[in-house]
């Protein structure tokens, strides 16, 4: 047995597999709300003429009079973003419009380790002195009261293009164009560049196709829902950077080995990170920069330090990841994670705080510790039954800042309110269901390996792009491999390798690899993940990244008669016991080792049931097996001097021995065994043996050396003897035991554990 890391939750009612894949398409329909031919047809080829007039949006038209008047009257505009990739996008489709438009614009976007979040005074005070008089916000703003009454108070005006969070009220700008706050727009989870788009929509008085490439980048790159409209603007957005005129973004494909076909994955793994490190590692401008070029040899030096950035960010993740695991120890199930480090870089704590939020399931904040100011500053991600904004908004009087989502917030504190704010977050998670604290796994459907064709994982292809609110369907597959194997450089991911009519299937799990030593040959295994299409030198297979593996059945592990390099490399948990026939140091340094009588008499639960010696009596394995039905059997039995490999005496060789001692009457054994053997090339231990059994029966008498006859001894079967019933069953026991075949040795287990105990049946089990 193998424990699934999260609980599955099958959308269907059973686990059963659906033979038809039609079905299948369908029920996938209708998990998201699609049942009619119209619903499906629209969902899967998205109109433009769909999507909701920018007029719409509350504030929009006081906005585009306000632009137009200062682009009419040669006023000096700033397009003011955020450093991440939304705001990147944002921030260039806006500018590229006005610029369109003929306006004097430029832009700002502050630096993330100067400056920090949002608006800020001093950006603020040198637009007034450059000769500002309009600033226009695009993903961010929402929370700058200060900064817009001081914008407003330096006459300078302010609109708000923004989709985080309101807290409670806004800022009193000029114009504030935020979905929450347009009643007659009903799509409400626009990104921040979907926003800027509209804006520029309205600006420019018709539909800029041009600058939807820069909208998918920023609505995927932001991971807000994929529905509605943002669907399709995504939809269309990714085949506009099929075709993008854009050099930049042409450039940066390149970089990113990205041709042909472009997928939300493109994005999110490959396009959307390295313009994300821009603004985690040094000045989001030089972002901006790259997409603004119109020059091939500018746009190539650009992508070329985006590169190095990317680089310096993964090592930066990583070696804080580390880190940061580490300082997790003891970790309870009604507890936040709250970090903090002055080394950290604080670039990459979101992307720190997401890995383990992500791995321990639970709410993360990761900060970087300011020892001037005395102040924590940093990133924190949820999971989806604890809500980060409202519950921090509550003790909103803590943090210096704050802002965000339900799962992403950014903030500072001071290190005197860092106790008050983990224990209010911990008293809210305690609040919660266990249910709620539990990874759950979402599974669209239980299929055999018989689906698995190029033609099926193309149709489930058709529902992308997918992310948020549209996830990529994840299957449940329940089969035996053929092959199991570890792989990567450091053998921590896991390859399972499937053969169905021919056709070759494989699922790979990243950081899976630890799991190889928990995994028996010839054991059906479930797993489930999302299906692609691998290709290879030409030749494409099908394929799933696992997100999830279990083993509902009992394992055995087939140890026998090989040396074991590590035994603590595969006991795992508390309830795994060792067994050996007596006590031997070479076990000293191991927990749990038992004796087969203290193994008898235990009371604790054995999940992990390691055999080192075989039992003296079969009964004995037998009811430690019975009784405990451990999840998995490691058989690792040692044999030096095997019985069974030896001949065991015929009844006419035991008889002419017998009629030798008869003969003989009384004889030396030491002068006589030789003998012996040489006449019938018989070992010593063969003689010795029966000779024993002749003792046993009272047939004859040894002493000093001397073998007697007993004359007129009772008549009794050689199977009266004891010698000669332990041998027969530690010859048996060897043969079940050692000498069996896996599968042999499997069948005797499982039918002990099938067996019901006197206990069990007591207790109506």
């Amino acid at each position: 047995m193998l424990r699934s890391r999260a609980t599955w939750k099958f959308s269907s009612t059973e686990e059963d597999e659906i033979t038809d894949i039609n079905d299948i398409l369908q029920q996938l329909f209708k998990q998201r709300g699609l049942y009619t031919k119209e619903d499906i047809e629209n969902f899967l080829s998205p109109k433009l003429d769909q999507l909701q007039s920018p007029a719409d949006l509350a504030m929009i038209d006081q906005a585009v009079k306000r632009v137009k008047n200062a682009i009419m009257n040669d006023e000096k505009i700033l397009i003011y973003g955020d450093y991440d990739a939304d705001g990147v996008t944002s921030t260039t489709l806006l500018l590229k419009t006005i610029q369109e438009l003929e306006g004097h614009c430029t832009f700002y976007i502050p630096n993330r380790f100067e400056e920090g979040y949002g608006l800020n005074e001093d950006a603020i005070y040198k637009a007034k002195d450059k000769g500002v008089s309009l600033i226009i916000t695009v993903d961010t703003g929402i929370t700058s009261f200060d900064e817009v009454n001081l914008a407003r108070d330096l006459n300078i005006d302010m609109i708000i293009t923004d989709h985080h969070d309101i807290q409670e009220k806004h800022p009193d700008a000029l114009a504030v164009i935020h979905p929450e706050l347009s009643p007659n727009y009903s799509f409400k989870q626009l990104a921040g560049v979907g926003i800027a788009f509209k804006f520029a929509e309205h600006l420019l008085g018709y539909f800029p196709k041009q600058y939807l490439d820069l909208v998918a980048i920023g609505t995927i790159a932001d991971l807000v829902p994929l529905v509605g409209e943002n669907r399709i603007l995504s939809y269309y957005g990714l085949k506009q950077l099929e075709e993008t005129e854009n050099i930049g973004l042409k450039t940066l494909k390149k970089q990113c080995n990205i041709s042909g076909v472009v997928s939300e994955e493109d994005v999110g793994f490959r396009i959307g990170p390295r313009i994300n490190a821009v603004g985690r590692i040094s000045d989001a401008e030089l972002a901006v920069q790259l997409l603004l070029s119109e020059d091939e040899i500018e746009a190539k030096q650009i992508v070329k330090q985006i590169e190095q950035l990317n680089n310096k960010r993964q090592q930066l993740v990583q070696e804080i990841v580390e880190e940061a695991e580490n300082m997790v120890v003891d970790l309870q199930d009604r507890e936040v994670i709250f970090l903090a480090n002055e080394n950290w870089h604080e670039g990459v704590l979101g992307i720190v705080a997401s890995r383990l939020a992500k791995k321990y399931y639970r709410p993360t904040f990761i900060f970087t510790v300011n020892e001037t100011t005395g102040e924590l500053k940093g990133s924190a991600r949820s999971i989806p039954s604890f809500d980060l904004f409202s519950h921090c908004m509550e003790i909103r009087h803590l943090f210096t800042s704050f802002g965000g989502h339900s799962q992403a917030a950014g903030m500072t504190l001071q290190v005197k309110h860092q106790e008050d704010v983990i224990q209010f977050l911990n008293a809210r998670l305690a609040a919660l269901n266990k249910i709620d604290l539990e990874e759950t796994i979402e599974i669209s459907h239980s299929i055999s390996l018989a689906h698995l064709t190029e033609s099926f994982v193309e149709q489930v292809e058709k529902l992308a792009p997918f992310g948020m609110e549209n996830p990529k369907p994840i299957f449940h597959i329940k089969d035996t491999p053929q092959e199991i194997n570890q792989i990567g450089r450091n053998k921590n991911h896991l390859k399972l390798q499937y053969v169905t009519n021919g056709e070759r299937f494989d699922a790979i799990g990243f950081n899976f690899g630890h799991l190889y030593k928990q995994i028996a040959p010839n054991t059906p295994i479930s797993i489930v993940g999302e299906l692609g299409i691998n290709e290879w030198n030409g030749f494409k297979t099908v394929q799933m990244i696992m997100e999830d593996i279990a083993i509902y059945e009992w394992q055995l592990f087939d140890h026998r008669g090989k040396a074991i390099d590590s035994l603590n490399s595969l006991i795992n948990g508390e309830d795994s016991y060792i067994i050996i026939a007596k006590d031997t140091e070479q076990f000293s340094n191991i927990d749990n080792v038992l004796t087969y009588d203290e193994a008898l008499s235990l009371e604790h639960s054995i999940k992990q049931l390691f055999i080192f010696d075989l039992p003296e009596k079969l009964i004995r394995l037998q009811n430690i097996i019975k009784r405990f039905k451990p999840e998995q059997i490691h058989a690792c039995f040692q044999l030096g001097n095997s019985l069974y490999l030896q001949a065991f005496p015929t009844r006419d060789q035991f008889k002419w021995l017998y009629t030798y001692v008869y003969t003989e009457k009384s004889f030396d054994f030491k002068s006589k065994i030789p003998k012996i053997m040489k006449h019938k090339n018989w070992s010593k231990d063969f003689i010795i043996f029966m000779l024993h059994v002749f003792h046993d029966l009272g047939f004859i008498t040894s002493e000093s050396g001397m073998i007697k006859y007993i004359p007129n001894p009772e008549k009794r079967p050689l199977h009266e003897s004891t010698v000669f019933k332990e041998r027969k069953e530690k010859i048996e026991i060897e043969k079940a035991l050692y000498f069996s075949t896996y599968k042999q040795l499997k069948q005797l287990f499982n039918t002990w554990i099938c067996e019901t105990t006197e206990e069990e049946t007591t207790n109506g089990l």
